[in-house]
């Protein structure tokens, strides 16, 4: 069977490692010169320096390792390094709150920053091992293809136990009585776009997950792991083509055959698309609807809008000089967190006080960048495209953010800043992101788990399927290839039946 994927972000590459290890014949298409998506570096144009564009916390590890195992990787070229403390958390009043997943560690922090909280810690970790366990199984490890698939009295059940009709910002309030320590375990939802206030608390798993199994990092930077499956992709004669944009999909007879790309076709048995899921509806052709027996999806079915995630503000940095025991990770908060965030999901303002979050590989990797110098990116959560003239503003609010940094955490940062770029929601728009949204549409109720777009987008277009950060299970690399594998165990499934039938 043919396979054609539109889109080499980690969703189209993983679902292509998956595949050509099962014997499916793949070609990747790419609408840009270089693979990845999402997961690509950001670099100076002499290229002395280079930094992870977009993800740069590599949270479950087993999950990521095990699927590209599955797809045939020798893992051992992955070189992950644990991040012990997983984070530093830097307070308005001057308080820094280290994160461990060393339980005894914690606990010990725990009672140095904030005394009589360890028994709700302890009971936290409790109630979500047993939410962790249960929700990878009922929510991540399987398609909602029909709403009888999700609405089961079992998951019901589960939902009901996992408080998901909470916010994960309500939930910590039920196990911390700081609300410090709530935002502390809270602020996570801001790693796949969603606010803490309305984010239902099915994405507690991630707080969860990084003192259950850790955060890490990829020697040599996230980015790195598209050129290693690339070239396991290329020894097995999977095909890339880039600087081809899909236009149009091709559609006779109610299945999908291929699609058009500068007026060229492209044809293969089956169709996958790898982009941010709310662009495939313009790719649908309008003509011929319902031609004869065939209906394709209702013009309002392919109007639907979407809540796109929260956009980013970065600043990517090269520096002449390296900082001495500091965290790779860290993130530095406002006097209240809650109130930004709000301007920010609620207003579509930028906050009055952005809590922003800073990326140093340098702390942990001796190699990212060249002796005696360093790489840094920082992080602002700020509204998608479309809120903010960010031609007038961003050179203002950099000086703003880097300002800050420079007092709260990074002496001297600006006179030893060799390069800096910017990168705001109106170029992640004009990448082909979501209106301009980091991590696909956003992980609120209404989008989750049945709400969001499936493996499968349109059951009445045969051999068209979907898989990306905007695609159930949702957003973040480890979770974005378990949808891969998702779509890989379902063209399996359905390559059996067909060779079945034939027979």
């Amino acid at each position: 069977m043919e396979v054609g994927i539109i889109g080499a972000g980690i969703g189209g590459l993983t679902t292509a490692l998956l595949l050509s290890s099962r014997g499916f014949e793949v070609t990747v298409y790419e609408k840009e010169k270089e693979l990845g998506g999402r997961l690509a570096y950001q670099r100076d144009e002499s290229g002395r320096f280079a930094i992870d564009k977009g993800p740069t916390i590599v949270l479950l590890p087993d999950m990521l390792l095990d699927i590209l195992e599955e797809g045939g990787m020798d893992t051992s070229l992955l070189p992950l390094m644990e991040c012990d403390p997983l984070y530093a958390i830097h307070y308005a009043d001057g308080t820094v709150f280290q994160k461990h997943r060393d339980q005894e560690k914690q606990l010990k922090e725990l009672d140095r920053v904030f005394p009589g909280e360890r028994s709700g810690y302890l009971k936290y970790m409790m109630d979500m091992e047993i939410a962790f366990n249960s929700g990878v199984s009922a929510f991540l490890s399987r398609p909602f293809f029909r709403k009888s698939q999700f609405y089961t009295w079992n998951n019901m059940k589960l939902l009901l136990q996992m408080k998901a009709y909470k916010s994960v910002r309500k939930l910590a309030a039920d196990y911390f009585r700081d609300e410090r320590l709530q935002d502390a375990f809270s602020l996570q939802t801001l790693y796949i776009g969603g606010a803490p206030f309305s984010a239902p608390a099915l994405y507690t798993l991630i707080p969860y997950a990084e003192h259950a199994f850790g955060v890490w990092y990829l020697r040599g930077g996230y980015a790195g792991l598209v050129q290693t499956i690339r070239e396991v992709l290329e020894q097995r004669g999977v095909t890339f083509v880039t600087g081809c944009k899909a236009d149009h999909l091709l559609i006779e007879h109610g299945s999908c055959i291929g699609f058009v790309s500068d007026q060229q076709e492209y044809r293969h048995d089956s169709i996958i698309f790898n982009g941010d899921f709310p662009h495939l509806a313009g790719m649908i052709p309008q003509t011929k609807r319902n031609a004869g027996s065939v209906k394709l999806p209702s013009p309002k079915t392919l109007q639907k809008e979407y809540e796109p995630s929260s956009g980013c503000f970065l600043i990517y940095l090269g520096l002449n000089k390296r900082y001495e025991d500091v965290n790779i990770h860290q993130f530095f908060l406002p006097a209240s967190l809650q109130n930004g965030l709000r301007q920010l999901f609620v207003d579509k303002q930028i906050p009055n006080e952005p809590s922003f979050y800073t990326f140093y590989p340098t702390a942990l990797d001796d190699t990212a960048a060249c002796e005696g110098e360093s790489v840094m990116y920082i992080l602002v959560p700020v509204p998608p495209a479309g809120h903010i003239a960010w031609d007038e503003l961003k050179d203002e609010f950099a000086q703003r953010i880097l300002d800050e940094a420079e007092q709260r955490g990074f002496p001297d940062l600006q006179e030893s800043i060799l390069w800096m770029d910017i990168r705001t929601p109106d170029d992640a728009e004009q990448e082909g992101m979501y209106r301009g949204g980091s991590f696909g549409i956003a992980p609120s109720l209404k989008q989750s788990a049945i709400f969001r777009p499936q493996i499968v987008p349109f059951p009445s277009i045969m051999n068209l399927y979907s898989v990306g950060a905007s695609v159930h299970p949702g957003g973040g690399i480890p979770i974005v290839m378990q949808g891969a594998r998702l779509l890989a165990d379902h063209l399996t499934k359905e390559r059996v039946a067909c060779t079945q039938q034939t027979v």
